[in-house]
């Protein structure tokens, strides 16, 4: 099962922190953990993204989408960067979230990535194709 696990602030106490840290410290940190994904051989992908400043949100509550420069929502509602990790379990995936070198403000969100399992009704047509 893959498993995507979504890093986020969640106050703006944790941002500061993060922009007072040396940058090469935080790539170390990250750097050793994203090794240890790899050499356990759960590795899938990760990525980390620019700024929310430099985003667009399209909204699609009216008929005709609209988008509009970011940053949108709250601190808490904006990603930083994400890991998608190939594991037997959502405890496990759970386990690797919690090793991440993240410090007191920040959250990962552990979410299941859907397979074509679970979407019967299109295997049962492509089956038929």
């Amino acid at each position: 099962m893959k498993f995507m696990l979504i890093m986020r602030d969640i106050d703006q106490a944790a941002v500061d922190a993060a922009e007072n840290t040396d940058f090469n410290e935080i790539i170390a940190a990250m750097g050793a953990y994203n090794e240890s994904i790899v050499n356990a051989g759960v590795f899938s992908d990760a990525a980390g993204l620019s700024d929310p400043s430099e985003g667009t949100v399209v909204d699609f509550s009216d008929d005709d989408p609209v988008a509009t420069d970011g940053p949108y929502g709250e601190l808490r509602e904006l990603f930083n960067g994400f890991w998608i990790v190939d594991v037997s379990s959502q405890e496990e995936a759970v386990q690797w979230a919690k090793r991440a070198p993240l410090d007191s403000g920040s959250q990962i969100e552990v979410r299941r990535i859907n397979g074509p399992e679970d979407f019967p009704q299109d295997n049962d047509r492509m089956q038929k194709e």
